[in-house]
């Protein structure tokens, strides 16, 4: 295909997708919440009315909350982020360049889904009041918002970054050499705001649960509880913006893998491919926007949402609708973007159009089938959870037993999917077919962001109709729509893991493309070979470091949490006026407690991704380095399967007895502060850290040390001080 005619597709593609996204922004703000009796709130009576301001006090003190630490947390990562900066420039200043506009599209795409959240939880609330379906809309419209913006300005700005960089170096390869660290800036941003987001909302949640559930038997979200509005600013920051900037950065890398890889081991005729004929990964990438524009009109206009059983399966339709068109439109792109015959290295055989459609099909597919099989694992509406709430008739101690077990059979079908993906790519089109598979993963990325973010959103719309206690016949509306949130939100995990996967082994075959392009190793006949002693010790370590990663994680999550179950516990023993609803928490010194300790705890571990690699790759080389990859690489996929779904099946288990399903062995129906949801929400709480915090993370840690490496791959070969290989 023309390099223009592919510019422009790309381009339209994604300003069609931004004014989707503004379009449903604009929907959203139609929802006007007044204090006064217009046609919304004709379901409240007169004295009523001071609830719906309430919702719109309680609404700003989440916003706020949220936008404080965002600019905190921005703050760090910016002046990080700046030194790192101009450190790359050492390597190359268009790199470094790269690296730092991929950092501040991350943080804008991340402030971006936080703002936009923020402004739909309390008008999904406020709609409840009067319409399930006006309540679904402001929530699934509000999550099309943040995937169609984040997915289009970010597909934007790197093709800009192209063009403007293939003005100024026209070789193909050095040009998506300083591209790659666009993805590194965007992974960068990514690994803080997912370990700070997740200790702020996990330590919040913990503190929550603990003391108002446990101790107090106070109910979810209670205004009593001087840790709510925490919780719900943890929300926003950690499962919308940490969410975000980790799928961007997914997006962004193996787009930068495929064009390295593809730029070095491409040929046509001989003779290297120009830049036209490898762009079939943005293309991708652009006809997805298009794709997942027209699945979600299927939930916003065909289909009407007005029983709480048409949620669940008007949601996770999105993913099989989009899979269904996006099939045919990817054999589409591939005939009409790739050459009809070249040659790719390694490969003896001539490859055609429909190589590349295959690799992304097997991703596209293996993606729905990760996300479906998540579900199973983790809703309370199938065998494996009802087990584990079942377990919880004997105490938290087989609860959690249970909950363990189910985590670790949950990797089977998710680690076998990725397995045969990557074996048929790599057979296909070697790490270029890879990368292939992770964008064919992500290229309903638009749809998955979209339900993804739709559930924050309904669970803090829940927080605050509880907290302006609008009533069961409310809540019972913003449970249901919570409820569907928690099962696309495990369906987004699985997206976000399989896809870190694939983007992390297409990134290795990158690393191992430069390395084997440096003067120093081109006649070496260098390989990643395990019999190899340097690279056999360094997979060893490579496979420790995800259980480090975690115990930081998770012990950060711990600590932040003591500090905040002694405030809550020493607000409700001090004021006794809060317990009795007549004296309002001091919900600011909670957000304080969350504040603190996730930016002071996220340094450790981020510092933990970052320069081990680096100080493995200067002093021993790249051998060393291809070790250590693979080996985080084969760990940390699966401890991030496993943590994920085990809290996602805890937390279930406690809605399914909290829904009144569970009947112990007398027939007799456990509910809320029975002994049994007393067990629940133990292995809940025990569950928090993994599934919102080191499980997520994980996806980031085996990224973020593949694209560093790659990006740094040159200065590992030319230092390598104590290797014995150069």
């Amino acid at each position: 295909m023309d390099y223009s005619v592919a510019l422009g597709l790309i381009i339209s593609s994604c300003i069609i997708g931004l004014f989707w996204g503004l379009f449903n922004w604009f929907s959203v703000s139609r929802v006007q919440v007044i204090s006064q009796a217009r046609t919304l709130d004709a379901g409240l009576v007169a004295e009523d009315q001071k609830k719906i301001e309430t919702i719109l006090e309680i609404g700003k003190k989440i916003s706020d909350g949220a936008q404080a630490f965002l600019n905190i947390e921005y703050l760090y990562c910016g002046v990080f982020c700046l030194v790192m900066g101009l450190a790359l420039i050492g390597v190359n200043g268009y790199t470094s360049i790269a690296f730092l506009v991929g950092a501040l599209t991350s943080m804008l795409c991340g402030y971006l889904g936080m703002t936009i959240a923020t402004y739909a939880n309390y008008r999904t609330a406020y709609s409840a009041i009067n319409s399930l379906a006006d309540a679904f809309q402001v929530a699934f419209r509000a999550g099309c918002v943040m995937g169609f913006l984040l997915v289009s300005i970010s597909l934007f700005i790197l093709t800009i970054l192209i063009i403007i960089y293939h003005n100024m170096e026209p070789d193909v390869q050095l040009l998506f050499d300083n591209i790659a660290a666009y993805g590194l800036g965007g992974s960068t941003v990514a690994l803080f705001g997912r370990v700070g987001g997740g200790i702020y909302t996990k330590a919040a949640d913990v503190g929550a649960d603990l003391v108002g559930k446990v101790e107090q038997n106070l109910p979810e979200d209670s205004p009593k509880n001087p840790a709510t509005i925490a919780d719900n600013v943890g929300d926003n920051v950690g499962d919308i913006a940490g969410m975000g900037a980790d799928l961007f950065g997914s997006f962004a890398e193996s787009t930068c893998a495929a064009l390295v890889v593809s730029s070095t081991n491409f040929a046509i005729n001989g003779k290297q491919a120009e830049i036209g004929d490898l762009m079939y990964p943005l293309l991708v990438s652009a006809f997805g926007i298009l794709a997942s524009l027209l699945t979600s009109v299927v939930a916003i206009y065909v289909t009407k949402v007005n029983v709480i059983e048409k949620i669940e399966s008007t949601l996770k339709f999105q993913l099989v609708i989009s899979t269904i068109i996006l099939t045919p439109v990817m054999l589409g792109v591939a005939y009409l973007s790739v050459p009809e015959e070249f040659t790719y290295a390694g490969i003896a055989d001539v490859r055609h159009p429909y190589h590349a459609f295959l690799c992304s099909l097997l991703g596209l597919w293996s993606g729905l089938a990760i996300g479906y099989f998540t579900e199973y694992m983790t809703s309370h509406s199938y065998t494996p959870v009802r087990e584990v709430a079942k377990a919880c008739g004997t105490g938290a101690a087989t609860n959690i037993i249970y909950g363990l077990a189910l985590g670790y059979l949950s990797t089977i079908v998710p680690i076998i999917a990725i397995a045969i993906t990557a074996y048929v790519s790599i057979k296909l089109l070697s790490f270029y077919g890879v990368a292939l598979a992770a964008l064919g993963m992500l290229s309903n990325l638009c749809i998955g962001l979209a339900i993804d973010a739709y559930g924050p959103i309904s669970d803090n719309a829940g927080g605050i109709a509880e907290m302006s206690e609008l009533g069961e016949h409310v809540r019972e509306k913003t449970d249901a729509l919570d409820a569907a949130g928690n099962t696309t939100a495990a369906i987004g995990k699985g997206f976000a893991i399989g896809s870190a996967a694939l983007v992390s082994l297409s990134l290795y075959g990158g690393f191992l493309t430069r390395v084997t392009q440096n003067e120093n190793y081109k006649n070496k006949a260098f390989q990643a070979n395990i019999a190899e002693p340097m690279v056999f010790a360094s997979l060893l370590i490579g496979a420790m470091l995800p259980y480090a990663f975690s115990a930081f994680t998770m012990k950060s999550v711990g600590k932040a949490a003591l500090q905040m179950v002694e405030e809550v516990r020493r607000q409700l023993r001090e004021n006794p006026g809060i317990y009795a609803g007549t004296v309002e928490p001091d919900f600011k010194a909670c957000i304080q407690i969350s504040t603190q300790a996730s930016l002071q705890e996220m340094i450790a571990p981020g510092l933990l991704v970052i320069l081990t690699p680096i100080f493995f790759g200067i002093l021993f080389g790249p051998y060393a380095v291809a070790g250590l990859l693979p080996g985080a690489l084969v760990s940390g996929v699966q401890m991030a399967i496993s943590a994920s779904n085990t809290g996602g099946a805890w937390d279930n288990a406690k809605k399914y007895i909290e829904g009144g399903h569970y009947r112990d062995q007398n027939g007799d129906i456990k509910k809320k502060g029975s002994d049994e949801h007393k067990a629940a929400v133990i292995g809940d709480t025990v569950g928090d850290p993994l599934k919102d915090t080191s499980g997520p993370a994980l996806n980031i840690l085996i990224k973020l040390m593949a694209i560093l490496s790659l990006v740094l791959a040159d200065v590992f070969c030319d230092t390598a001080w104590l290797a014995n290989d150069n």
